[in-house]
């Protein structure tokens, strides 16, 4: 019988080993003799022995040295016959085997003799037996190491599951790397074995079958494991009992401990929820060239599509054809610029060259007209082919005055969008200019200016958007952009004032108004303008806040005076009610464009009231107090 000497001093590991901290402690407490090792039958699976972080599986008999047969995984020793799987550094073993499985071959019999303070008796023992097991004894494990294989953490031999419940091995890799996710058609062909190797169910020899992910039309476990493999792969899924849900492919699993589904995915079809809540959803009816998404036209492209769209009734009415109403030529547009629906771009930015999609979407999303037969509200279907797309400029090798022109082209689509009211699109196209911006370098003085002018207008026009979009304090946060640059632009100190003043921030607001006259007389007309709407606002506020507090100071100590609504629509004060009455601000004079200029000459101002000075004191105060979300707007 070959003895295993202490580990700590004379046993080398074949392969390096990778453990956690908590076994390299429990390895300390090898002691000299407690582990002994007697070879019954060699491998015969070459030199290779197990690591941690392998899958390993193993028949094992426990017993006295006495002969005695304490316990067993072999059914003609009272176990169930099926081996024990496990992985090495993340199972909970006991330590001889943590120390003794590393040594053997594949194929291998041995006996590893261990004293109790390798087994079942050693101090805090992270495998519990019952009462009647003789874990004070020495005893005999005998070891058939059937098999192991390397198993990482999310990898093609993958741990699927943390508890170790469902584990993969790989028997043929992929050449892609996408897999199926929920909604997707999943066609493979499936076999299935209970853990003593007895089939169960077999479709192997049949047809394929085909489910969608997601649906649990499958056990659990199978398709979690399903989930980690390519088109193509070949694997081995190992599912224990806890995964194995009831489902139509395998109704009955009752009794079953582990299942090994040996799989080959074949193919699957790409469905996705776009938005994730079942309005916009994209079916791959035929697969495009190149890998999803590296192919996809995901940036601003110049697009070539063939399409059909369909209204969603019984007889599927085509409303318009490509192929058909526009003599057999394809659509051709740029992403990003809002020349067709929400839906139908976004879904073709996830398209590979050659694909074809169908695109169902319960709404038309932001057509700015309708098509001919298409009813307001419509259901409606695309059918698109994605024929090629070119990716626009790249300004590498330009010179200035080429980049500063293909800017001067986006900066008016931006422009345009913003006019029609899409102000995410028009932020989209004045942010892509601000990133390529970073990458140019002007060569002399007058190309700077011009290069800092551009870029100052480029980020009021994103403020003017973020102020469009309801985010002041990211308008105000793009207009210190500009002003840290140049504390004295008229034009940044304008719309800053005005995100402030939307945001009642209107000593802030009534503070840039002013600089702007002290800066640039001209700018008079325009700042008295915007001092004149502050003023309004100021005085509509003024106003609720009346409301609000009319009879406030006629209440005895403890009762509080609230604006109501009446049945009629009149507000109305109620007793005892503790909701913040809550008004939008009068919204702000729209702006032309995107380089939108300020308001017309105003009449004169009004004067400020004593308890408009109070309220706005007031509020300033909350404010410094850190509860300015209370003020009464």
């Amino acid at each position: 019988m070959a003895v295993l000497k202490d580990a700590e001093q004379d046993f080398k590991p074949q392969k390096k080993q990778t453990s956690s901290d908590e076994d390299d402690k429990r390895r300390k407490k090898m002691i000299p003799g407690g582990l002994m090792k007697a070879v019954i039958r060699p491998g015969g699976g070459g030199d290779a022995t197990p690591s941690d972080g392998d899958q390993i599986i193993y028949h094992s008999t426990v017993r006295t040295l006495d002969g005695v047969v304490v316990e067993s995984t072999r059914s003609e020793f009272g176990g169930k016959g099926i081996p024990t799987r496990q992985v090495l550094g993340k199972s909970k073993m006991i330590l001889g085997l943590l120390e003794g499985i590393p040594t053997m071959l594949k194929g291998e019999v041995a006996v590893l003799k261990m004293k109790p303070e390798l087994h079942y008796g050693e101090d805090d023992c992270p495998v519990s037996v019952s009462d009647s097991f003789p874990k004070d004894a020495e005893l005999n494990f005998e070891i058939e190491l059937i098999e192991f294989s390397k198993i990482k953490a999310r990898t093609r031999n993958c741990v699927v599951t943390e508890d170790l419940g469902v584990l993969k091995k790989v028997l043929l890799e992929a050449q892609s790397w996408e897999n199926p996710r929920d909604l997707y058609e999943v066609k493979a062909r499936i076999a299935a074995k209970s853990g003593d190797g007895q089939p169960l169910q077999s479709h192997m020899l049949a047809e394929p079958i085909l489910f969608t992910y997601g649906k649990s039309e499958v056990p659990k476990g199978l398709e979690m494991g399903i989930g980690t493999m390519s088109r193509g792969e070949k694997a081995v899924i190992y599912v224990r009992s806890q995964y194995l849900s009831q489902n139509p492919l395998m109704p009955s699993l009752a009794g079953l401990e582990e299942v090994h589904f040996e799989v080959e995915l074949i193919h699957f079809i790409q469905v996705r929820d776009v938005l994730g809540d079942g309005r916009l959803i994209k079916r791959r009816i035929k697969d495009g060239k190149g890998e999803f998404p590296m192919d996809c036209p995901l940036q601003d492209s110049r697009l070539r599509v063939h399409y059909k769209g369909m209204l969603m009734d019984e007889k599927k009415t085509v409303f318009y054809d490509t192929r058909v109403d526009n003599h057999g030529q394809p659509l051709e547009f740029s992403s990003g610029e809002g020349l067709v629906p929400e839906g139908f771009e976004m879904c073709v930015r996830l398209m590979l060259p050659e694909e074809i999609s169908l695109v169902t979407c319960p709404l038309i999303m932001h057509m700015t007209s309708l098509p001919a037969k298409v009813p307001e509200g419509a259901h409606v279907q695309w059918e698109i082919e994605l024929l090629g797309f070119e990716m626009q400029k790249d300004w590498t090798g330009m010179n200035f005055r080429a980049i500063m022109d293909d800017v001067e082209k986006t900066k008016g689509t931006g422009n345009r969008l913003f006019k029609e009211g899409k102000f995410t699109l028009a932020k989209a196209k004045y942010e892509k200019v601000l990133r390529e911006f970073n990458h140019v370098n002007p060569q002399d003085d007058e190309e700077g200016k011009e290069f800092g002018n551009t870029r100052s207008l480029l980020n009021l026009n994103v403020a003017a958007c973020y102020l469009k979009m309801g985010d002041f304090r990211k308008s105000i946060e793009t207009c210190n952009k500009v002003l840290d640059a140049n504390p004295v632009h008229v034009k940044a100190l304008y719309r800053r004032g005005m995100a402030y003043m939307a945001g009642g921030d209107f000593e802030e607001a009534r503070a840039d108004f002013n600089k702007m006259m002290t800066i640039d007389k001209s700018s008079e007309v325009n700042a008295k303008a915007a001092l004149l709407k502050l003023k309004q606002t100021e005085q509509e506020v003024e106003k609720k806040a009346r409301k609000q507090f009319k009879g406030l100071f006629d209440k005895k100590p403890g009762e509080i005076s609230e604006v109501g609504v009446d049945d009629k629509g009149k507000e109305t004060i109620t007793e005892n009610h503790d909701d913040d009455a809550q008004e939008p601000f009068i919204s702000s004079q729209e702006e032309r464009d995107g380089d939108g200029d300020a308001p017309q000459a105003p009449p004169p101002p009004a004067r400020m009231g004593s308890f408009s000075r109070l309220l706005t004191s007031g509020m300033n105060l909350f404010k410094s107090l850190g509860v300015d979300r209370c003020a009464i707007l």
